[in-house]
């Protein structure tokens, strides 16, 4: 089942289940993800490519074991693959697994939209929202912290924060 939602800006963005024939848009927003760390290192023909593909199936195959109901949705912004939104919950929590999106479909609104809704289902649901935050990303921290989030746990690498309903 979709959803729409109208951005700030009058774009439309459209949450659907990801499908078989989404893998090369969401490796290829995965890879966008990584573009910084990635270039630090050096790279023989093939080998990136190579080894972004497998640590994006790696990571998809850990999130669908750990949350086999999980909701597994590409962002489509005017009909363009734009970013991926993954979420999972079980009867403690509602927790936002990953959102990743394109930097050209980037502060247009639409993680604000996203996790906007995400917080009204919480608050439906009585239950809290959390999420894991890599700690060298300021931008990310602060987005949260606007929201309503606060950190929960520091984990090292990543912040886990968490929005609790009132």
């Amino acid at each position: 089942m979709s959803k729409q939602f109208d951005l700030p800006n009058g774009d439309k963005c459209v949450l659907r289940p990801v499908t078989p024939d989404d893998d090369a848009a969401l490796v290829a927003i995965y890879a966008s993800t990584r573009e910084d760390e990635l270039a630090q290192a050096e790279w023989e023909p093939g080998q990136k490519e190579a080894f972004i593909h497998w640590q994006f199936v790696m990571q998809r195959q850990e999130y669908q074991q750990r949350f086999p109901d999980g909701s597994f949705e590409m962002i489509l912004v005017n009909d363009e693959p734009a970013g991926r939104f993954w979420t999972g919950s079980d009867e403690k929590e509602i927790r936002l697994l990953d959102i990743a999106i394109l930097p050209q479909f980037q502060n247009r609104g639409v993680g604000t939209v996203l996790v906007s809704d995400l917080i009204k289902e919480a608050d439906r649901a009585q239950k809290p929202l959390r999420h894991m935050v890599f700690m060298l990303n300021n931008e990310a921290e602060r987005f949260y912290e606007r929201l309503g989030f606060v950190e929960i746990e520091d984990i090292g690498a990543y912040k886990h924060m968490e929005w609790r309903p009132a």
